[in-house]
């Protein structure tokens, strides 16, 4: 089952974070949220594109497709290498992965171990984006990874 796909509105909303980084103010999400440069797979336009950081391990950082593997950023890191990240007040250029079930699983169950108070919500918002019923089991968990690919960037 493919991942829904928002509509006009919730595009808007997705990119409004983006104007933050681009006015210089990315630093005030701190290490939650990084502002992902890459190009794009067929136009060769250079995109921005702010993601979620679900973990954070020696260094690298871990984002997933929330819209599945037909994000848009996700195809065109597949296609061509980042351009940059920055997160906080850091900029590199990164080299990324995407990561097998048995991390992404593991990624997936530390993110709602540590966000376990706002745990309904966060199941309300993955059922929404999956398509199916998350209950934030060891099972949903696997089903979850193999739909919406983890990638870290490093």
């Amino acid at each position: 089952m493919r991942a829904v796909r928002p509509g006009p509105f919730m595009r808007a909303v997705f990119r409004a974070p983006v104007r933050v980084y681009d006015h210089g103010f990315g630093w005030v999400f701190g290490r939650r949220f990084l502002c992902l440069t890459h190009v794009g797979h067929r136009s060769g336009r250079t995109y921005r594109t702010v993601l979620e950081v679900v973990g954070v391990e020696g260094g690298e950082f871990f984002v997933v497709a929330g819209l599945g593997a037909g994000s848009d950023w996700y195809r065109n890191i597949r296609a061509r290498p980042p351009v940059d990240v920055v997160v906080g007040r850091r900029r590199f250029v990164p080299a990324h992965r995407v990561l097998d079930e048995v991390e992404a699983v593991a990624v997936l169950a530390a993110y709602e171990h540590r966000n376990r108070l706002v745990a309904p919500i966060l199941r309300r918002v993955l059922s929404k984006l999956l398509g199916w019923r998350y209950d934030g089991s060891a099972a949903a968990r696997r089903r979850m990874a193999g739909q919406l690919p983890i990638v870290g960037l490093r």
